[in-house]
């Protein structure tokens, strides 16, 4: 207080006792850790997220695929971990398995911060590089265009990816700047002593980038604020009154001063990656022969001819061979404008809408990180930051809210481990992970200016609301007196799962056992999202306890008024695999007979009433992709793009001896406060054998290898994943 003038400490003192609070600039008197500037917004907090939830492994895979019988033999187990045999199927089983994680990266930052794994990163030499490139853009269409029988459908997001995106984070500049910063907070404190960030943005938001990652990071771990030339200019045509615009924008953040930090060189200095004259010796090492010889003497010649860095051309022309590492002053700067974005017809190019090119992450990872470091991406899209780091030998942590990103990342894992695979080059495995159980999160959420009573008395009327619509257009009577269950309709109980987060494991276990206790026989589940590799375990453990258990996804319907009124809301099952297995001696195989789906978006009745003449549209109903197109004089016609069940499959796998492997999660024992192992009751899908289409091959096999198996009676697992990214799993018994 000795600062305070008494004029200032007679002020405080009339505003304590009126009990009003204190001006902002006292904040900068009172306290020694003063800020001098500070980002502020409404609703701004110190509070940032501390669960932790445990990560479940739901698929490994670190095996492309048994291209035949003799690489699928099976051998001895090699030790005991967690009291559960393993053997060597192929199967990595020492070292850093790499992370794809789907969730809310939140609350998986949240988790990898404070959980168990922690202590795995930090066994790695700790977290050395993050990438992200999140969502900036508030009006983005997050949409994603899926080939089908030679034409375009758009899928529309779901509605996890809808209500984080534009309902959380797209409310204006303060909902972003929140959910931004939160985050960088958490990226922060996992980050290693040496690491450092890279954040991604446009104009919209690149002002509000640079003072969130200011405050976070503080201005002494400013590094780099990077300008990539990113394509044509944009909005400059005719009489357009401003300038185009061409640039992104990428800001470098350092945890400390001692940042790990590696000069990269401009692709064009040397030619283009992929310029026939840009090559690599038996050391690695890169050079270009594309340099003329016409400005050195002839003395300098003949010494370049001496060390052999003389290059003749076909036609008798001579070039000089220089070596990337040789080249000085060559160094990147902040203009990067040497690396072009995706054009249409890439090899890279997965038609996601922000996909960035594979140089662009190249230099990020070669620049901030060595051979062998962990790297992140916890907005992890199409995965081009896992694909980049695993060429490139580094470990990788990346993550997404999108099933359809896990699903994208996943294939491209697989293609980029077939290369290296094919190549003679080291791997690593990598698994899928989710978090096995989610904070109860409400759709809509509270205002967060009301007190802790009025805020919670909001958030049960907002929840009760959001039941009554979605019974409502369930035609579901609503019941009372029950823990799990909402309603009832023709004879069986419906739950209702949460709106923003997967229907879980946990979920369906406590309905399950009220199931039990209450003699619950038939019951409906509805949810938006399912957890993947939930069923069909799960369903097969009810319905041994005589419960039989329908889940039905919600579609994003429900939330129109217009649709529920006239009951025009259709709730679909989840998809149905049939599967035929083949034996013959010590071998097993297996063929992939029928998959069944039943979504629906938008209507074939809706498209016929409001395209125009000479349009068309793609819908989705009961489980038909039709394309409905309207002639010149109006007359309708309809044309089925899914002419076989087959085209909805967009990926398929098996595992061959699915119950090999336990679920372990590791959880906090409550009393001693150590880290402990516990079995969920499933299994690890262990990924053997697969078969997906590409942007180069759409076809699709539809048996697998045989695969030769110790003899008895085992379990072999099939998951297939729809063209829309779900996943659905069945289990087959077979006698070897």
């Amino acid at each position: 207080m000795a600062r305070l003038t008494e004029q200032e400490q007679q002020e405080i003192i009339r505003f304590i006792e009126a009990g009003k609070p204190l001006p902002d600039k006292y904040r900068f008197l009172l306290f020694e850790d003063k800020r001098e500037v500070e980002l502020v917004w409404n609703g701004k907090t110190s509070e940032v997220c501390n669960i932790v939830l445990p990560f479940q492994v739901i698929e490994q895979v670190d095996e492309p695929r048994a291209e035949k019988p003799e690489d699928t033999k099976p051998a001895e187990p090699l030790f005991e971990w967690a009291g559960i045999s393993l053997d060597n199927r192929g199967r990595q089983l020492k070292g850093w398995t790499n992370k794809l994680i789907w969730g809310d990266n939140k609350l998986i930052l949240a988790s990898l911060k404070n959980g168990p794994l922690r202590e795995e990163i930090e066994a790695q030499g700790g977290l050395k590089l993050i990438y992200i490139d999140p969502p900036f853009d508030v009006g983005a269409d997050f949409s994603m265009d899926i080939e089908i029988g030679g034409d375009t459908f758009t899928k529309k997001p779901n509605i996890l990816e809808e209500i984080a995106y534009r309902d959380t984070w797209g409310k204006g500049a303060d909902s972003f700047i929140a959910m931004i910063y939160e985050r960088l907070v958490l990226m922060r404190d996992l980050l290693a002593v040496d690491g450092s960030i890279y954040v991604h943005c446009d104009w919209r938001v690149n002002s509000y980038i640079r003072l969130a990652l200011d405050e976070v990071f503080g201005s002494t771990g400013y590094v780099s604020e990077i300008v990539w030339k990113s394509g044509v200019i944009k909005g400059a045509r005719g009489k357009s009154k401003k300038f185009g615009k061409l640039v992104d924008y990428l800001y470098l953040y350092a945890k400390s001063e001692s940042y790990l930090f590696n000069n990269v060189y401009k692709q064009h200095d040397l030619g283009s990656k992929n310029n026939k004259f840009v090559h690599k010796d038996k050391d690695g090492r890169i050079y270009s022969r594309d340099t003329p010889l016409g400005d050195y003497s002839e003395e300098s010649i003949k010494e370049f001819e001496r060390q052999g860095r003389i290059y003749v051309t076909r036609n008798g022309g001579r070039q000089l061979i220089r070596f990337l590492d040789e080249v000085s002053g060559l160094t990147v700067g902040e203009l990067w404008d040497d690396i072009n974005p995706i054009n249409q017809i890439a090899n890279e190019r997965l038609n996601y809408p922000t996909q960035k090119p594979e140089a662009l992450l190249e230099r990020i990872i070669k620049a901030s990180s060595n051979e062998g470091d962990l790297v992140a991406d916890f907005f992890c899209g199409s995965g081009t930051t896992a694909a980049v780091a695993e060429k490139l030998g580094r470990k990788w942590i990346v993550s997404d809210l999108g099933k359809f990103a896990i699903h994208t990342t996943r294939k491209r894992m697989i293609g980029v481990q077939r290369s290296l695979k094919d190549d003679g080059t080291d791997y690593r495995a990598f698994e899928i992970l989710n978090l096995g159980k989610y904070e109860r999160q409400h759709y809509i959420g509270a205002n967060p200016n009301l007190r802790e009573e009025e805020q919670q008395k909001q958030i049960e009327e907002k929840e009760a609301a959001f039941l009554d619509l979605i019974l409502r257009a369930y035609r579901a009577e609503k019941v009372e007196n029950f823990a799990c269950f909402n309603g009832k309709k023709a004879g069986r109980l419906v739950a209702v799962g949460p709106v923003n987060l997967p229907v879980t494991r946990l979920f369906v276990e406590e309905i399950i056992l009220e199931c039990r206790k209450k003699h619950i026989t038939k019951v409906d589940i509805l949810g938006f999202e399912f957890e993947m590799g939930l069923f069909p375990n799960v369903l097969d453990e009810a319905r041994a306890k005589g419960i039989d258990i329908a889940p039905k996804y919600i579609p994003a319907d429900v939330f129109d008024k217009r649709a529920v009124d006239k009951n025009q809301v259709v709730f679909h099952d989840v998809a149905f695999i049939e599967v035929k297995p083949h034996v013959k001696k010590k071998s097993a195989a297996v063929e992939l007979t029928d998959f069944s789906v039943f979504y629906s978006q938008d209507s074939i009745a809706n498209a016929e009433a409001t395209i125009k003449n000479k349009g068309n549209r793609i819908v989705v109903e009961k489980g038909q992709i039709v394309k409905v197109s309207k002639d010149k004089d109006g007359i309708v016609n309809r044309e089925v793009l899914t002419k076989n069940w087959t085209d909805w499959i967009d990926y398929w796998s098996v595992d061959f001896d699915f119950e090999s492997k336990r679920e372990i999660i590791r959880v906090k024992d409550e009393d001693s406060g150590e880290w402990e192992e516990r079995w969920t009751g499933d299994f690890i899908f262990e990924n053997e054998w697969q078969s997906f289409r590409t942007k180069k091959d759409r076809s699709l096999e539809l048996k697998s290898v045989f695969h030769e198996c110790p003899p008895g009676r085992r379990k072999i697992a099939v998951k297939v994943v729809d063209i829309f990214g779900n996943d659905t799993m069945t289990i087959v018994e077979v006698n070897v």
